[in-house]
């Protein structure tokens, strides 16, 4: 399967610094992902500021209920644009994702990037088709808490 991408916007009516401060702090991934995905960050990261290397281990489930270990590294921040993430271990084959900030009248526009390959083949392309798209889809339009 190919590497595929996919981009979402949204504004979010609030000042760049309280934008930036909730979305750069990892324990605040629970509250914008979905509760059917039985989001649990494993790592100790309680009030640490996000640094280029962190490492940020998780269990999730992603597809069908089925627990997962899933690790992800911070390998990019310049604080208040933009910061990167991406898998070190997990359910993709690559997980390469990019939070951008840009600061307009009345809040940010925040622009998600990403770049994902799913393992297993053929099988893949179809569980892509079935699962994976409608799980991105959910987490990144309509399965934000905020």
């Amino acid at each position: 399967m190919k590497v595929r991408q996919k981009v979402w916007k949204q504004f979010i009516p609030h000042p760049l610094e309280m934008v930036w401060e909730f979305f750069s702090r990892p324990e605040n991934l629970d509250n914008i992902t979905p509760e059917e995905m039985s989001f649990e960050i494993v790592s100790d990261i309680s009030n640490v500021e996000m640094y280029e290397g962190m490492i940020v281990q998780y269990k999730v489930s992603p597809f069908l209920g089925i627990k997962m270990n899933w690790v992800t590294e911070i390998t990019h921040i310049q604080d208040k644009v933009y910061f990167i993430d991406e898998q070190r271990f997990g359910p993709y084959a690559l997980w390469h994702h990019q939070h951008h900030f840009q600061e307009q009248e009345g809040g940010v526009l925040m622009t998600d990037i990403l770049h994902y390959k799913i393992p297993y083949g053929f099988i893949g392309t179809i569980a892509d088709a079935i699962f994976v798209e409608i799980e991105l889809k959910t987490f990144f339009n309509i399965g934000r808490k905020r």
